[in-house]
């Protein structure tokens, strides 16, 4: 683990010397002024030489102000270290999620993803500045300090730092259960973030079914658990800090009672006392230094464990050594045994086989819960098949680059996200290098161009966080523009009409058309009314495929489909249909 996070120092070297040579200088500036203290004392104020003291104090101020710029460089440059550190290991991170499957996401809330980028990389990034340095100086001035005592008075020296073991048996007693506190404290952050994330996204159906109570209720019960585990890591956290000044406390009264006889007993003199009592200050700097460090180390580790547990995420989908790119794509699908399942107990698909060829357009409709969707998913490989293969142009999917295989199929789904922003950007989407004219030609071949030259600031007109302020008609409409921009040979129109209103439903399905001319098209509908010119329809239930035909030679067999066209157009639903 610390190896991992030492290799995020190596793109800042430089920086990161040059933060380290002058904490070295400013650690060795630091043990001067006990050495220079005792000479006053012992020697230049009893022989009254005023012109050493001037001399002395000139050299110090010079020194003060050269630790002063080596400070400065320290608080400033040390900063940036930490601060591109955490930059380089949030750019991972979040590149990473993005080659990561829709399995991944499915099991993870986008809270505790959140809480992982943001807030543990923030105590990263205190751990990266902070940590080498506090450890660098603390070895130096304990290691000068104590070479330097030795000259003076050895056994006084080997009693002061005789409680140096001590303070660190302590220190590792304590540092277990502050490592397992501020584990537990990212646990309950992220769960407040996930259930902070969800709440806000669904306070509109909170509102409407007048469950802010509720909602208040389930926020403070995570909340709760935050504040309970955080105090809990504060409770350690004092008990580590406070045995620490405890032990610092105890050493300063043992240099004065110790060095007190010593002086009595004209073992050493005034002036190495007060050096002695001036070193044990500058001692205490490095321990607490050192506690500090233990705390950063935790809460640091803590949180780059979390960041790397996200990076050790293997994807599942991925291109193979020999992956080529898809090109001049004509469009035939083959569907050949596929079976897939989510786990070893959930079968969503079954030996299924299907041929879309180019051009044509394939209806797959049956009850919920007969895989049409996951079908659909598999062809872009957002999920892995469990057995089988699909082609396109009889090329295997695992034989295709993921980027060329996706770039070659649009996807127009019941459930639209846009982005936050403009109208245009997310029309832009679809191909973001796309002139203004081929965005208002997209827009045009959408149905939406004349309701956005509507609005005041046209295709800049700002949507709010995910098209809030746009109708589900407005939002699909742009979603289609998005694909229209993108003009990808392969469609996939999964249930893209099902939640609108008639008078919109039908608007949408011409552009809807007119996108799928020429491309080979796979609709899932649930309104049957628009798929009855698809060139085949194939009923999928959750025992695979039941019936394959036109929407003619279905209706004359009069088996499921045709009893599922009968319950929405004739008004009774058959009880064998589970829809």
């Amino acid at each position: 683990m610390i190896k991992r996070f030492a290799a995020y120092y190596k793109p800042h070297l430089g920086l990161f010397a040059l933060d380290m040579v002058c904490a070295f200088l400013i650690a060795g500036m630091d043990l001067v002024f006990p050495v220079v203290t005792k000479s006053f004392i012992n020697d230049i104020i009893p022989r009254g030489d005023v012109r050493s003291i001037y001399i002395i104090t000139g050299v110090l101020v010079v020194l003060y102000i050269l630790r002063y710029i080596f400070q400065y460089i320290v608080n400033y440059w040390g900063h940036v270290v930490g601060t591109r550190m955490e930059y380089d290991m949030r750019r991972d991170i979040f590149t990473h999620l993005q080659n990561l499957p829709f399995s991944f996401f499915d099991k993870i809330r986008t809270g505790k993803i959140m809480s992982r980028i943001v807030s543990d990389l923030r105590e990263i990034s205190e751990l990266a500045h902070h940590g080498p340095e506090d450890l660098f100086i603390s070895i130096i001035m304990l290691v000068g300090s104590f070479i330097i005592l030795m000259t003076y008075e050895w056994r006084l020296t080997l009693i002061v730092f005789a409680f140096i073991p001590i303070m660190l048996i302590f220190a590792l007693r304590k540092r277990k259960k502050m490592s397992s506190a501020f584990m537990s404290v990212r646990r309950k952050i992220a769960n407040v973030n996930a259930q902070l994330e969800n709440s806000i996204a669904g306070t509109r159906v909170a509102k409407s079914f007048t469950n802010e109570a509720y909602e208040v209720d389930k926020f403070n019960d995570n909340n709760n658990e935050f504040r309970e585990s955080r105090e809990w890591a504060f409770k350690s956290m004092a008990e580590f800090m406070s045995g620490i000044q405890f032990f610092a406390n105890l050493l300063n009264l043992v240099v004065i009672s110790a060095g007190g006889i010593f002086v009595a007993k004209g073992i050493i003199d005034l002036g190495t006392l007060v050096a002695y009592l001036l070193f044990v200050n500058f001692f205490l700097q490095p321990i607490r230094r050192l506690a500090n460090f233990m705390q950063q180390f935790q809460n640091g580790m803590t949180g780059f464990q979390r960041f790397t547990e996200i990076l050790d995420v293997e994807p599942d989908i991925k291109d193979s050594p020999n992956a080529m790119d898809l090109e001049d794509v004509k469009g035939k699908i083959e569907i050949k045994n596929a079976t897939f399942r989510y786990n070893e107990d959930e079968t969503v698909l079954s030996n299924i086989s299907l041929t879309v060829d180019e051009g044509k357009t394939l209806a797959l409709v049956g009850p919920s819960g007969g895989g049409k969707t996951t079908l659909c998913h598999l062809i872009p490989r957002f999920y892995e098949l469990t057995e089988g293969e699909i082609c396109i142009d009889g090329k295997r999917l695992k034989d295709i680059t993921l980027k060329s295989l996706r770039k070659n199929i649009g996807l127009v789904q019941q459930d639209v996200f846009l982005f936050t922003g403009t109208i245009k950007d997310n029309i832009l989407y679809g191909n973001i290098e796309a002139s203004d004219e081929q965005v208002v030609e997209a827009a045009k071949n959408a149905n939406i161009h004349d309701f956005i030259m509507t609005l005041p600031n046209g295709y800049e007109t700002y949507i709010g966080e995910k098209g809030i302020r746009l109708s589900g008609g407005q939002k699909q409409r742009i979603s289609i523009a998005r694909v229209f921009l993108k003009n990808p040979p392969i469609l996939i129109l999964d249930e893209a009409t099902s939640a609108l209103d008639n008078t919109t439903e039908i608007i949408i399905q011409k552009a809807l058309e007119k996108l799928s001319e020429g491309r080979t098209t796979l609709v899932i509908a649930h309104r049957l009314s628009t798929i009855r010119n698809a060139d085949e329809i194939v009923v999928l239930t959750d025992k695979g495929v039941v019936e394959s035909g036109t929407h003619d030679s279905l209706m004359d067999k009069d088996g499921l489909y045709s009893q599922l066209y009968s319950a929405q157009f004739r008004g009774f639903i058959p009880d064998a249909i589970n829809i």
